[in-house]
């Protein structure tokens, strides 16, 4: 009866915690929740305050018999599942399979895994706290009576499989919204007119800016001739030199929702990879001798506060590494948002002193990647800003004004360890200018006017989505990468070239659910119950009366869908030939993995075929078949022959219809960082970049 019994979620947090706290203490694992509302009915009493029907989950059993018997045995048992709602919840669960007093000291909470604050954690044990609980159960009541009331009837009337949710609702209606506003764009036409001047033998770039001291925006080629016309000769004024001295500040510190937008535009990492891999460098990894050691705080955060004790070890670090002036002098403050919930600090290493080189052999590549990513940024965050020297130029020929700016960095300060990425792939360089002062005569070298078009707004990428329903207060840390995975999984959005693009089954849907439940697809609605939800946590509010309102408008909402939503039939598109085993022609059918043809004489015929993408090329291994696009287990585009299994001929880079100039082989167009360049297979020949 002398030993301790410590219940936390995942195996590999046990082991690390078990060795932490020494022989005393067993630590068993609950492998996530080991109750929950049953799949094959609602689960909730609508007409008894919405109370839920909780049922072990299949396949726990012999997992909560194991803890049982392991909670016979212990003199106290603590619950040290993750500290946010869904692991209070858990603890809270777990408590009552297990018999325990829910009011007792028996949580235990920890920010890192690491000796220190484990040891510290059990020094203050709490009891469950049960606005925590309420939060996270008010989220699954109301999931389950929007998702358990609203899929069967988009089953009845458009298709089995569907579901509808708060959040994925409001998400794919963002990616439907822009679509439609991409479509209604109409482009407008601009120019610039760009030139290349000379001051002695150095050259530089400067862009027309206006005529006489004002700004002028050119619409049309007439404008930018008028503009040519005014001018005479070759050489400009230096009619005016600014120079300045500007600071940078350094980003702050990773929350969730800026973690997986920085890893999608610097790693290329999905959200739901992103969060796999910081799951088990916040579990904890085997550094050998050292053994298993939690290496980042949690991961499901939307602070960006930073420990005490961190901010002192990363000044002591900056010091010893970089000097006394790349530390940052001024107090760090955080800007809260007013949707922040700030439960934890921000992302970031248990220790600093765990530089990612010195223990890289210990981490698979991408586990390092993510780690360092994380690393940087923190110890940036914790640096002097970035001193820069910028310089801006005005030069005048009659009556026209041409203006050049650069930059050059004067000090690094956080820059010399990281720079925050963004979504414009065009990188912050130096772009100096020669030494220039008022009255200086410069050449031209070149005037060259540009005819752009204004673009259309860019469609959402996995990170710039995350970013708008965090902006918008639509979801929480926990929520961002489940709602992409599943939006794609039920087939509502397809990914093409990284960017969200709907299908005609979300389109179908979404108006069906905007019609009969507007208020599900409202992002201040979905916004406003995020902030219930907080207020639930908080112990301002009960949940049974925040479920209860939103349930009377919603049942007739309900009600009224019942009678009058029509039925809405999917046709399926013609393919174009006939099923080789029946004669019948074949369809394009919507599956979990987007399009493939189907014989439309299901389900007499079930032959099904995978759309195949000729791209022109015959087969160069064996000169009879021909190059067809297929796809990797892991969904990753790549080039094969289509007599596979005869020829095994495969290719990641696209090929060509056309041969080498050089030497007759086959020429392939290779994916860079930045556009295309097409190559040959054998021979040093190469094409030029294209954009």
């Amino acid at each position: 009866m002398s030993e301790f019994l410590v219940i936390v979620e995942s195996p590999a947090k046990a082991k690390t915690i078990e060795r932490y706290l020494g022989k005393k203490y067993k630590v068993r694992a609950s492998m996530g929740h080991v109750r929950d509302l049953p799949k094959s009915q609602m689960g909730v009493y609508k007409e008894n305050n919405f109370e839920p029907k909780y049922i072990t989950i299949r396949g726990k059993g012999p997992v909560l018999k194991e803890l049982k018997t392991a909670a016979k045995k212990a003199k106290k048992i603590y619950l040290a599942a993750d500290p946010d709602r869904e692991g209070e919840a858990i603890a809270w669960h777990l408590a009552h399979s297990l018999n325990m007093d829910v009011t007792s000291d028996c949580r235990v909470v920890f920010n890192e895994i690491t000796k220190d604050a484990i040891k510290e954690s059990f020094k203050h044990p709490r009891p469950i706290n049960m606005d925590l609980v309420d939060a996270q159960q008010a989220r699954r009541v109301l999931d389950r009576l929007v998702g358990y009331n609203i899929s069967p009837l988009l089953w009845k009337k458009v298709k089995k499989g569907l579901s509808a949710g708060r959040v994925q609702s409001v998400a794919v209606r963002l990616i439907i919204d822009r679509e439609k506003e991409i479509k209604a764009f109409i482009p407008e036409e601009y120019w610039s007119i760009e030139g290349d001047f000379l001051k002695g033998r150095e050259s530089f770039e400067a862009n027309f800016y206006g005529v006489g001291n004002d700004k002028l925006e050119l619409h049309s080629k007439e404008e930018v001739e008028r503009v040519l016309s005014k001018m005479e000769g070759n050489e400009f004024q230096v009619t005016s030199v600014t120079k300045k001295e500007r600071k940078r500040n350094p980003a702050a510190p990773f929350t969730t929702s800026s973690l997986q937008q920085e890893a999608a535009r610097k790693l290329n990492f999905r959200a739901k990879k992103t969060m796999m891999l910081a799951q088990q460098l916040y579990e904890g990894i085997d550094l050998g001798k050292e053994g298993t050691v939690g290496l980042i705080t949690y991961m499901r955060t939307d602070s960006t506060r930073v420990s005490e004790i961190a901010q002192a070890e990363a000044s002591q670090f900056i010091k010893q590494s970089y000097g006394t002036e790349f530390l940052s002098t001024e107090k760090k403050k955080e800007k809260k948002k007013s949707n922040t919930q700030d439960a934890h600090e921000a992302i970031r290493p248990t220790s600093i002193l765990k530089e990612p080189n010195s223990i890289k052999e210990y981490l698979s590549r991408d586990q390092l990647r993510l780690y360092r990513l994380i690393w940087e940024r923190f110890v940036a965050s914790q640096m002097s800003a970035a001193i820069m020297d910028t310089m801006s130029v005005d030069l005048k020929n009659e009556d026209v004004l041409f203006r050049a700016t650069g930059s050059k960095v004067k000090f690094p300060g956080f820059m010399k360890v990281y720079v925050e990425g963004t979504d414009d792939t065009s990188e912050e360089k130096d772009k100096m200018l020669p030494d220039l002062k008022e009255g200086d005569i410069v050449l031209k070298k070149d005037i060259e006017p540009k005819q752009h078009y204004t673009q259309p707004p860019p469609r959402y990428t996995e990170a710039r989505l995350v970013k708008t329903l965090e902006e918008l207060g639509i979801g929480r840390p926990s929520t961002f990468a489940p709602t992409l995975d599943t939006i794609q999984k039920r087939g509502y959005v397809a990914l093409d070239n990284k960017r969200f693009i709907p299908t005609e089954l979300g389109e179908i849907v979404l108006e069906l659910i905007l019609e009969f439940f507007p208020d599900i697809l409202d992002v201040e609605f979905t916004a406003k119950m995020e902030k219930d939800l907080d207020h639930i946590e908080e112990g301002k509010v009960n949940w049974v009366q925040i479920i209860d309102d939103f349930y009377g408008d919603f049942e007739k909402h309900l009600q009224k869908a019942e009678k009058e939503m029509q039925e809405v039939e999917i046709k399926d598109e013609p393919a174009g030939e006939d099923c080789e085993q029946c004669g019948n022609p074949m369809v394009f059918k919507m599956g979990r993995y987007g399009k493939f043809m189907a014989c439309s004489n299901f389900p007499d015929c079930r032959n099904t075929k995978a759309i195949v993408k000729e791209v022109g090329v015959t087969c160069p291994s064996c000169k009879e078949g021909n190059i067809i696009e297929r796809k990797s287990k892991k969904r990753r585009i790549f080039y094969g022959c289509d007599r596979f299994p005869e020829c095994d001929f495969i290719s990641w880079d696209k090929p060509l219809p056309r041969s080498c100039p050089k030497c007759e082989n086959l020429l392939v167009e290779k994916k860079l960082k930045k556009g295309v360049q097409v190559q040959c297979v054998e021979c040093d020949y190469k094409e030029e970049k294209q954009g």
